[in-house]
């Protein structure tokens, strides 16, 4: 299994810190998102969901009052860039999540969704089949998936030699 490396956001959207929940679901609006990060001087600091956001809507709370620091879970969900794609897709479940804060050396680098995850292993599984694919054909994937000729072909009298004179 490879690490989940590869597949992480780098370059986070993200709302300062004294955003309100209504401008964060601005931004994941019009960005077409369900995670933004939140920073604070310049450091991303956590992340907020659409479900966060959903959530605070959920308690009472006004949205367009309610700072996007009040909507943030108090554990962040997190994984380190050497995760694996089932490590990382066990966080995401422990945390009920679709959403993690990739940390290394205590800093927040970027994000991966569940999405990423699911490209990640259906470009796994592929490599996979491609292999084997490879290695069943001897390694002649290209020549054996070529169109088939009939060994025992059904031949015109003409092809075949019958009727002509000798």
């Amino acid at each position: 299994m490879a690490c989940i490396a590869n597949y992480v956001v780098r370059s986070v959207v993200a709302v300062d810190t004294n955003a309100t929940c209504a401008e964060a679901a601005r931004v994941m609006t019009d960005r077409r998102i369900g995670c933004l990060g939140v920073r604070h001087e310049g450091r991303l600091v956590g992340l907020v969901t659409e479900h966060d956001l959903l959530a605070s809507v959920a308690t009472g709370r006004e949205l367009a009052e309610t700072p996007v620091t009040l909507a943030m879970p108090d554990c962040l969900a997190h994984v380190s860039p050497c995760a694996t794609e089932w490590e990382a897709a066990e966080r995401m479940r422990a945390h009920r999540t679709r959403h993690l804060a990739v940390v290394e050396r205590g800093e927040i680098i970027g994000l991966i969704s569940l999405l990423d995850l699911a490209a990640m292993v259906v470009e796994e599984k592929q490599w996979s089949i491609d292999q084997l694919e490879s290695f069943i054909r001897g390694g002649r994937a290209a020549q054996l998936s070529a169109k088939i000729r009939p060994v025992f072909a059904r031949q015109t009298p003409a092809a075949a030699g019958v009727g002509l004179p000798h």
